[in-house]
């Protein structure tokens, strides 16, 4: 029998944001860890990494200067019990120190493209996760399995901490909120 890794035998009360941070950053890219547990995610197929490439760099071609854009990166949504988070991409602010905590206030949108596998997390879990923490929008790329793309926009209603549809988009859409930026869905794939 082999024994699990150091790093996957969890302390009594949960992983720590001082033992998340102590792991190898190769472990950490693969992990989730909610309410302190671990969550392992498989890597992405290449049409999903493919398409979140694609997107971030048109949100990068079209952001404002003080918005920077990053894929795959670690989100801290809360510290105890630890919530921390991968979104495939990330809208946020271009100020924050190259080694600082990603956390929800520095954020402006985060999008999760949705892969068989990720359903009910990119569908439910997150977007709840995203809106209790504030962040001001919420983008989900559904259908690339399918080969026909489709973007479920929200934002967030400030009083209620829950995301509000802001509309479905198919094929070229041009988007004015949270800033303008053209993207062609289609183009994607």
């Amino acid at each position: 029998m082999t024994a699990l890794p150091e790093w996957m035998v969890l302390p009594p009360d949960g992983l720590t944001a001082a033992d998340y941070e102590a792991l190898p950053e190769e472990v950490c890219r693969s992990l989730e860890i909610v309410d302190g547990a671990i969550v392992v995610n498989p890597a992405p197929r290449r049409a999903h990494q493919i398409a979140a490439r694609r997107f971030a760099n048109a949100l990068e071609e079209a952001a404002p200067d003080d918005w920077a854009v990053a894929t795959d990166v670690d989100l801290r949504l809360r510290d105890v019990p630890l919530l921390n988070r991968r979104p495939d991409l990330v809208v946020y602010d271009a100020s924050l120190d190259e080694d600082a905590v990603l956390r929800p206030q520095h954020c402006l949108l985060a999008i999760e493209v949705m892969s068989p596998g990720s359903v009910t997390a990119d569908q439910t879990d997150k977007p709840a996760e995203y809106a209790r923490a504030r962040i001001p929008h919420f983008w989900r790329v559904e259908g690339l399995d399918r080969g026909e793309i489709a973007l479920f926009r929200y934002r967030l209603d400030p009083t209620t901490c829950v995301y509000a549809s802001a509309g479905v988009d198919t094929g070229k859409v041009s988007l004015h909120d949270p800033f303008p930026v053209t993207i062609d869905l289609a183009a994607l794939l």
